[in-house]
C-alpha cells in the first residue's frame, strides 16, 4: 500500500508509469541501491502488458507471452540483475501459423524450424539463401541485444559498447541496418511468393508493427525469430508475472503507488498529481513520448520533431477475451496460433490475428474445467475515433464476430458456451491505459524512424529519461526490458 502522507516525499528516481519498461527500470535501480518510486495511474501495474480479471478468469490485455526470459536471455538478465528467481510458466514449443492454403508450425527448436520452413514454404536455392541471411542477422543481433546494445548511438562510448556487444566476425552485418525486409526478398527473387510473404507479413506486423516492404531488415529478422529466442507464458498469464514482479520490487524497498495519475513534471524534479507532489533527483518517463511532452514542458522541444514524424505511424489493437469450457479448445497440440485469412487483403481488422490459450493446468488463469482465450488483431486508429454511440458498438461487435469466426478454423466450437465474452478496441486502451487515442506497441517501424533514428532514451533535459515502446527496438517485452537496462545504466552513470 502507498503511504498517505506524500507532500514531502523525496526519492533518487521517480518513474512515471508502471508498465513493464517502467517497473523493470525501477527494479534495476532499486536493486542497485537507489530509492525509487513508481507512479501508476491505474489500479494495478501492467500497462499494455497487463491483465484484468472477470468471473474467475484472468485475461492478458496486450502481451500474452514473455520473450527471451529463459537462461541467457534479455529477460533472464533482468531477473539475474535484481536477484529474482526464474518465473514459473509454460515454455512454448512454438505455435501454428494458419495460412489460407496451408499450416506451418513455427517450431522453437531451430533444426525443426529449418526443416519445416523448407518443406512448407519452398526448398530452392533462393529460399535457402534468404533464410540463411535472416538466421545470420538474428543470431548476431540477438547476441548484441543480450549484451545490452544501445540505440540510438548518442556518444562515442555507445559505439564502443555496441562493437563489444557483437563478435568481430559479425560486424560486417551492421551494413544491413539501413535495409528492409522487402528489399531482401526482392534480392532473392521471393517478393511475389504469396505464402512466404504472407507468413512474414504477420510476423513483422506483430513485432515491429510494419509491412514487409517497410520493416527494417535487422528488426524484422529479430521479430521473425522470437520463437527461437524462447516464448514463455507465465503461470497465471500476465497477472502471475506482475504479481511476482511487484512483490520482488516491494521486497527490495521499492514504492509502487497505484491510482496515482501524474499531472505535471516541473522544476528539478517535482512530479505533481492530485495526491500531492513527489521530489526526485531524476525522472524516468515510461509513458508514451506524446504524454511525456504534455507532462513536461521542458521536454517538448526535444520531442516535438519526433512526434510530428511518428504520429501518422501509430497503430492500435482490438481483441476478444473468452472464458470457455475446456472442451471448446481441445484437439490441438499447441496453445498459441497465428491466422491469416487472405493473402490479397491488407493486414489488420481480423484478416490476421493471434490466439493465445491458457495451459490446461493453469488454474490462476481460469477456473477448473475452463480455459482463458485471447484473440487479437491490429487496427488503424482513425476508424475508431469519430464513431458515435450507435456506430461504435456495431463496429466493435462486428470485429469481435470476425475474430471469433476466424478462430473457429482452429477450434470449431470456440465461444459457443462462453462464460465470458468481451471485446476491446482502441477506445478501451485509451480508457484503461491512458494511451493517446489508444495507440499501442510503438510506431510502425521503417529505416527512417528506427534504430539510429529512434526516439532517444536520454532527453535534452538533464536527469529526464524516456523508456518504453516509444523507443528502440520495438519488440514488445524484449524492447521494454532492454530499454530498462539502457536507461538504468545511464541513470546510475549520471
Amino acid at each position: 500500500m502507498f503511504r498517505t502522507s506524500v507532500q514531502n516525499d523525496r526519492f533518487d528516481v521517480a518513474v512515471i508509469g508502471g508498465g513493464l519498461a517502467g517497473l523493470a527500470t525501477a527494479l534495476r535501480l532499486q536493486a542497485a541501491g537507489c530509492a525509487t518510486v513508481v507512479l501508476e495511474a491505474h489500479g494495478h501495474a501492467g500497462g499494455c502488458a497487463g491483465y484484468y480479471r472477470r468471473r474467475g478468469f484472468s485475461f492478458d490485455v496486450g502481451a500474452t507471452t514473455l520473450v527471451d526470459f529463459e537462461p541467457g536471455g534479455v529477460g533472464a538478465e533482468l531477473f539475474d540483475a535484481v536477484g529474482m528467481p526464474p518465473l514459473a510458466g509454460e515454455a512454448l514449443p512454438g505455435y501454428v501459423a494458419w495460412l489460407p492454403d496451408r499450416t506451418v508450425v513455427l517450431h522453437r527448436d531451430p533444426a525443426a524450424w529449418h526443416d519445416e520452413r523448407l518443406r512448407m514454404l519452398g526448398d530452392t536455392q533462393r529460399h535457402r539463401r534468404f533464410w540463411a541471411l535472416l538466421d545470420r542477422l538474428a543470431d548476431a543481433f540477438w547476441r548484441a541485444s543480450r549484451a545490452g546494445a544501445r540505440m540510438p548511438v548518442r556518444r562515442p562510448a555507445d559505439v564502443v559498447h555496441n562493437v563489444r556487444a557483437m563478435r568481430v566476425s559479425d560486424l560486417h552485418l551492421a551494413r544491413h541496418v539501413t535495409g528492409t525486409l522487402g528489399g531482401a526478398l526482392r534480392r532473392h527473387g521471393l517478393r511475389d511468393d504469396a505464402a512466404l510473404v504472407g507468413l512474414l507479413s504477420m510476423l513483422v506486423e506483430d513485432t515491429v508493427h510494419s509491412t514487409v516492404d517497410d520493416a527494417p531488415l535487422v528488426n524484422a529478422a529479430l521479430g521473425i525469430t522470437i520463437r527461437g529466442a524462447g516464448l514463455t507464458r507465465a503461470t497465471g498469464g500476465m497477472r502471475g508475472f506482475w504479481r511476482a514482479l511487484v512483490a520482488h520490487y516491494r521486497s527490495l524497498g521499492g514504492d509502487l503507488r497505484c491510482g496515482w495519475r501524474v499531472t505535471a513534471v516541473s522544476g528539478r524534479f517535482v512530479v505533481d498529481g492530485p495526491r500531492g507532489a513527489v521530489h526526485a533527483s531524476q525522472v524516468v518517463s515510461a509513458v508514451p513520448a506524446a504524454t511525456t511532452a504534455a507532462l513536461c514542458p521542458d521536454a517538448r522541444p526535444a520531442l516535438s520533431g519526433f512526434l510530428r514524424r511518428d504520429t501518422p505511424d501509430l497503430g492500435g489493437a482490438a481483441m476478444v477475451c473468452l472464458g470457455v469450457p475446456l472442451d471448446e479448445v481441445e484437439g490441438q497440440r499447441f496453445t498459441h496460433h497465428q491466422l491469416l485469412r487472405s493473402y490479397a487483403e491488407r493486414l489488420g481488422d481480423g484478416n490476421n490475428m493471434f490466439m493465445s490459450v491458457s495451459a490446461p493446468d493453469d488454474l490462476d488463469s481460469a477456473p477448473p474445467g475452463h480455459r482463458a482465450v485471447m484473440l487479437s488483431t491490429h487496427t488503424d486508429l482513425d476508424g475508431w475515433s469519430d464513431l458515435d454511440d450507435r456506430e461504435y458498438p456495431r463496429r466493435r461487435d462486428a470485429l469481435g464476430d470476425r475474430l471469433l469466426a476466424e478462430a473457429r478454423r482452429v477450434y470449431p466450437r470456440l465461444g459457443s458456451r462462453a462464460v465470458v465474452r468481451e471485446i476491446g478496441t482502441p477506445r478501451t486502451y485509451a480508457r484503461y491505459t491512458s494511451r493517446p487515442r489508444g495507440a499501442v506497441g510503438g510506431v510502425r517501424q521503417r529505416p527512417s524512424n528506427a534504430n539510429q533514428h529512434a526516439v532517444p532514451h536520454r532527453l535534452a533535459v538533464p536527469g529526464l529519461w524516456l523508456v518504453g515502446d516509444s523507443t528502440w527496438p520495438g519488440l514488445g517485452t524484449v524492447a521494454c526490458v532492454l530499454g530498462s537496462r539502457i536507461v538504468a545504466e545511464g541513470v546510475l552513470r549520471s
